[in-house]
């Protein structure tokens, strides 16, 4: 008989292993890591997320990463873009291809224009083009319309970018500049292809470790892909099995971390994108059905969230004007005046984190 875990416990258990019972001592590296890469769909959300997760965390311990290719940006989960090491890039993309090959000709505004062409074709030969030098979507576009004329360009960079790993190289992602994505492959990029033999077994545990207890549903959802049951069956032997408060079955690592349910909870501000809210397919653990709608919009944006008592109870978000920085909170309901005092400050120090040069900082509550 399987112990039963509340949605308290779950609660602490997921905030333990994404970094938000206390700040962690570990590098930006390692966090990376230890997180199982971080949403990056925007150059700076990944930064918002060490920053809250880390002791001491600065803008150019990641940007430094990324310049020296320790870390990638690389679509993967969910066909989303994510910050993750190269070794996790190489593993997991062809692990979650089969999400990318669906949606050559399920797209339904690219495929009745490629439906009909020799995918694998023009896989080849951008594959050739990138190689000769990193192109932006346009740049890849344009070239790849000479050798399929009357086919519109993104329509053919559709193919490419489902086909190939494609990493979006610097200057894209670094904190403080600007740009339009730009493309090399994996191979090019990092002198690697993606494995020929991933472990779909080894992504499973790596979702368990920074995100679970969970179910088999939820790590579907987390990558994007389907017939993880049979993963989840493979290792039942060598992992704990629990259920929740609705009989879902969950699966978990024997050694991980499942804190006491009362373990206090600081209030926090996550960041936009924050993966606590989307990598779950019941997130009830961290946020309502209700405020999910809220969070995250119909265009698919997510706001920065706060969270009391490890809970999604509002969202933030940074306004500039002139030469002025503001915080703006918005709470979904009376939050206590302890977690307000804490997340006023959290927020004049996240502005003096990420505007240093604004001659006035400002935290407003709209209550």
């Amino acid at each position: 008989m399987s112990d039963t875990l509340s949605r308290r416990a779950l609660n602490r258990a997921m905030l333990d292993r994404q970094l938000l019972l206390r700040r962690s001592k570990m590098t930006a590296l390692e966090a990376v890591e230890h997180l199982a890469g971080l949403q990056a769909q925007a150059p700076n959300p990944p930064y918002f997320a060490l920053w809250t997760r880390l002791h001491g965390f600065h803008q150019e311990d990641l940007a430094n990463l990324l310049l020296d290719k320790s870390v990638v940006r690389i679509a993967l989960m969910r066909g989303t873009v994510h910050l993750v090491t190269p070794s996790d890039a190489l593993a997991w993309r062809p692990i979650v291809q089969p999400l990318y090959d669906r949606s050559v000709t399920g797209n339904t505004q690219f495929g009745p224009d490629i439906k009909d062409l020799d995918h694998q074709e023009i896989a080849r030969t951008a594959r050739k083009l990138l190689g000769e030098r990193p192109l932006s979507a346009a740049g890849l576009g344009a070239e790849l319309a000479k050798h399929w004329e009357g086919v519109a360009p993104s329509s053919l960079v559709h193919v490419a970018r489902a086909l190939l790993p494609l990493v979006q190289v610097p200057p894209r992602g670094v904190w403080g500049k600007s740009g339009q994505p730009t493309y090399q492959t994996t191979e090019d990029w990092l002198g690697a292809e993606p494995d020929a033999a991933p472990s779909r077994e080894a992504m499973f545990r790596r979702y368990l470790a920074a995100f679970g207890p969970a179910s088999v549903q939820d790590t579907q959802a987390w990558a994007g892909i389907t017939k993880l049951g049979d993963v989840a069956e493979r290792l039942r032997p060598e992992l704990r099995t629990f259920r929740d408060e609705n009989g879902r079955e969950l699966f978990d690592l024997p050694e991980a971390s499942r804190p006491d349910p009362d373990t206090p909870a600081p209030a926090r501000l996550l960041g936009p994108f924050d993966q606590t809210v989307l990598s779950y397919a019941d997130r009830t653990r961290v946020i309502s059905d209700e405020h999910r709608k809220v969070v995250i919009t119909q265009n698919g944006l997510v706001k920065g969230t706060i969270l009391v008592d490890g809970s999604v109870k509002g969202f933030w978000e940074i306004k500039t004007a002139k030469k002025a920085a503001s915080v703006v909170i918005t709470p979904f309901e009376r939050v206590p005046k302890r977690d307000l005092d804490t997340l006023e400050s959290s927020a004049h120090r996240l502005l003096t984190w990420a505007h240093p040069k604004a001659e006035s900082h400002s935290v407003q509550f709209v209550l």
